[in-house]
């Protein structure tokens, strides 16, 4: 039967996200802080003046405002496009660069999943550079796969996910500054945890695209609230593949009042890097245990050969962690979002009990 969709779905799966639910959720990086709770008397009382049978809201100015105050270094309106999360405004990045069938984006491996997802999605084909054992990578690699003719994107992701490390500042600048002829993304989703960006930066690198997201240090993952911050130009243009309202009302009240309340989730963030930063000593002291640094809100661990083990002893713990170890770098290992005590504290005595049995 002949396709009615195009020919490069018929294989391709649709995108899911396969984790154990368990009581003790750190598998997937969210926040224990609910939002809702933390803030929902200002939300409601700003739903009071909202007309949700109206597309156009003074809202929608207001957010651009309070968000280009909240990104500073000069940011203004014309700097910023907001989406349905961080993947969102990949997905549109993605397809605004797919030029022919040959086209294809690049990107470091391990790193982020969904970039290969988002690619595919689109029709975009997608390349990679293996990170060394330490999770740095070569620039004269980088920039030869992506100085191809056919390269349309180059993606750096700064912390990176799921390594959690951080690149040198100056070794992605170079590789911005010898690609004026692409775009350069850089994925800042864990920005607030690391508090290294590129923001101060645009204005010298009209090729530079940053996305950021809701869902990490503002606790936001069920909101689905992303960025992108760049050029007005490279803004003007990303915007011709998005939907006209492509973003509810309602998700811009509550992103609104997230921003009117930041010390609350700057406070929450600090709690987490050290929790974060606490939970690291402590696996470091572990024999048997290997426990990468991190500059986001997980730790990526091994246990060697044991690894899969663990995975399944931690589940019967009622204890959700994420299985990393399917690209070639990360082969046993496992990442644990570290947002909660008591899920840190089930979590460290479970490993320790697993490790001495």
């Amino acid at each position: 039967m002949k396709t009615l969709f195009r020919t490069d779905l018929i294989d391709k799966e649709p995108s899911l996200v396969s984790v154990p639910i368990r009581k003790r959720m750190m598998c997937l990086n969210e926040s224990c802080l609910d939002p809702y709770q933390a803030i929902k008397e200002q939300f409601q009382a700003r739903l009071a003046d909202i007309r949700l049978n109206r597309y156009l809201s003074p809202v929608t100015q207001e957010l651009h405002h309070k968000l280009a105050a909240y990104v500073g270094c000069g940011t203004a309106a014309e700097n910023l496009l907001w989406g349905n999360g961080a993947d969102d405004m990949l997905y549109h990045i993605f397809l605004s660069v797919r030029e022919h069938d040959q086209a294809f984006a690049l990107s470091l491996t391990p790193s982020y999943f969904d970039y290969k997802t988002f690619c595919e999605a689109v029709g975009l084909k997608i390349r990679f550079l293996e990170l060394n054992e330490d999770f740095s990578f070569s620039t004269e690699e980088y920039l030869k796969l992506a100085s191809h003719p056919d390269c349309r994107l180059a993606i750096l992701c700064n912390p990176n996910n799921p390594t959690g490390n951080l690149f040198p500042k100056e070794q992605l600048r170079q590789i911005v500054e010898a690609l004026p002829d692409k775009l350069v993304l850089i994925d800042e989703t864990y920005y607030e945890f690391s508090d290294t960006t590129f923001a101060g930066d645009l204005a010298s690198y009209p090729n530079l695209i940053l996305t950021r997201s809701f869902s990490k240090a503002f606790s936001g993952a069920g909101l689905r609230f992303g960025y992108a911050i760049s050029s007005p130009d490279n803004i003007y243009s990303l915007k011709k593949v998005f939907t006209t309202f492509h973003t509810s009302i309602l998700n811009q009240v509550f992103a609104l009042t997230i921003l009117e309340n930041v010390p609350l989730f700057c406070g929450q963030v600090l709690e987490v890097m050290r929790l974060r930063d606490d939970m690291y000593e402590q696996m470091s002291r572990v024999d048997g245990l290997k426990v990468y640094p991190s500059h986001t809100n997980f730790l990526t661990f091994t246990v060697g050969e044991r690894t899969p083990q663990l995975f399944e002893y931690l589940k019967e713990r009622d204890i959700a962690v994420r299985d990393v170890g399917a690209q070639r770098r990360l082969k046993n290992c496992l990442r644990a979002t570290l947002s909660c005590p008591d899920d840190n504290e089930a979590f460290f005595f479970a490993l320790n009990d697993f490790l001495t049995n």
